[in-house]
């Protein structure tokens, strides 16, 4: 398999009982690039993410990451790979009862050995790199605000210097400003690591901003992938839909 490629799926299946969310799904995505994943609610964007880096498990397909498969890894070899991986959840995922700096360094503590200055002098360092103060170190998220947990939650997501980082909906829950500052910090943080990004998100300004190349999954399938330069005429009449808030035959919940 060719080196360039970060990931590649082939005919990827997920369901849960009787409802099949992944219907064959193929993709590969490139070192070093951006790749934002468009899709409405409920489309697999976080099934498809969660299943590239091992929290869910396909029934059928391939997923290879730098060539090797991973579906089914042992614990050794897939904490291996979470090494090279970071992921921001959606809602942030902090815990409650940790500090920021603790909250910052789970992950990094499990991997090395740490000491306590070294605990502090990480965390540190990312809450620079996402520009946040050192004098929220020992602060819990109650006593944050809603963007500042989702800096912290960066911060986290970077901890390991990742090569590999996924977002999902990152600025969901945010203000427009806010939306600006975690797209501008998701730009700088896979510019000063060389991360290949992956992120998913129905919001299109943040799309626009942070990707080089998109993929659009419709009812459990890649119906369109290519650069974002391509998006608008892109001849896809669900993605065109969906980029511009087009309600026409949409889905009654």
């Amino acid at each position: 398999m060719s080196q360039e490629f970060k990931f590649q799926l082939k005919s990827v299946n997920k369901s849960f009982g009787s409802h099949h969310v992944l219907k064959g799904i193929d993709l590969e995505i490139k070192k070093d690039s951006s790749l934002v994943i468009l899709g409405g609610s409920g489309s697999g964007k976080s099934v498809l993410i969660k299943s590239m880096i091992g929290l869910l498990a396909p029934e059928s397909g391939s997923i290879l990451y730098e060539g090797q498969e991973s579906i089914n890894l042992s614990g050794k070899a897939r904490l291996k790979m979470l090494e090279s991986c970071g992921y921001l959840f959606q809602a942030g995922a902090l815990f409650d009862s940790m500090s920021v700096k603790d909250n910052i360094t789970f992950f990094a503590k499990k991997l090395y050995e740490l000491t306590k200055g070294d605990v502090k002098d990480l965390a540190i360092k990312k809450l620079h790199s996402v520009g946040l103060p050192k004098r929220i170190l020992d602060l819990y998220p109650s006593e944050l605000s809603g963007g500042m947990q989702k800096r912290v939650s960066l911060a986290r997501a970077v901890c390991t210097d990742p090569k590999v980082i996924f977002f999902d909906e990152p600025t969901t829950g945010l203000d427009p400003i806010m939306s600006n500052v975690i797209n501008d910090l998701i730009i700088k943080l896979r510019d000063e690591l060389g991360a290949t990004t992956i992120t998913i998100t129905h919001d299109m300004q943040s799309a626009r901003k942070i990707a080089q190349k998109v993929a659009f999954l419709y009812e459990g399938r890649i119906t369109w992938h290519g650069d974002i330069a391509n998006l608008d005429n892109a001849e896809d009449a669900n993605l065109q839909k969906f980029i511009n808030g087009d309600p026409t035959d949409a889905p009654v919940d």
